[in-house]
């Protein structure tokens, strides 16, 4: 079974910012398959289950999405190898798509929680989004929509990391490394 996790904040006024790519890419997954809604109120998250692959969005807002993830994977004994994270990533330009397991967390704080709460050896999946210039407007700038430009950018950089999350399910990292990464 595999733990696809989209980090991000719920809310409507967050639908649509940078920090919620992870989200983005799990709603897009999940519109088209057969799946189920697990409600389990000790996971703090939405939860859909389609044949053995578990699709999460953490309800617990980003800062915390580790309280979720590590209930879900005790929950179902899932092994670190099968957890795929899906996180924007400030220090990669806008469109790029990369892929690692473990690693720091580079000051994410959705990335920090899940470090403290399962350990760091989950595969991720990190989607840039740029930086702003000024340093001191990080906060601002993740919590900010994404640019018209952008958006109309974004569906194919979706598309394109869904394909790539499809084969983490039956590929090595290093393989989909090679096909998937965008720069």
């Amino acid at each position: 079974m595999h733990l696809i996790v989209g980090l991000g904040n719920i809310g409507e006024q967050y639908q649509l910012t940078r920090h919620n790519v992870g989200f983005l890419v799990i709603d897009e997954i999940t519109k088209s398959l057969q799946s189920s809604n697990i409600n389990k109120s000790n996971f703090k998250a939405d939860v859909l289950k389609a044949g053995y692959n578990l699709y999460v969005k953490p309800t617990t807002y980003m800062n915390n999405s580790g309280q979720a993830v590590v209930a879900i994977k005790d929950y179902y004994k899932i092994d670190m190898e099968d957890i795929i994270v899906i996180h924007d990533d400030l220090d990669l330009p806008f469109g790029t798509v990369k892929f690692k397991v473990g690693g720091g967390h580079g000051g994410h704080n959705g990335l920090r929680s899940l470090d403290s709460h399962i350990g760091k050896d989950y595969i991720r999946v990190r989607i840039g989004i740029g930086k702003p210039e000024d340093k001191s407007q990080v906060a601002n700038y993740v919590l900010s929509n994404f640019s018209k430009e952008e958006l109309n950018k974004l569906e194919g950089i979706i598309t394109h990391t869904i394909k790539a999350i499809e084969a983490l399910k039956s590929e090595e990292i290093d393989e989909v490394k090679s096909k998937f990464t965008l720069k």
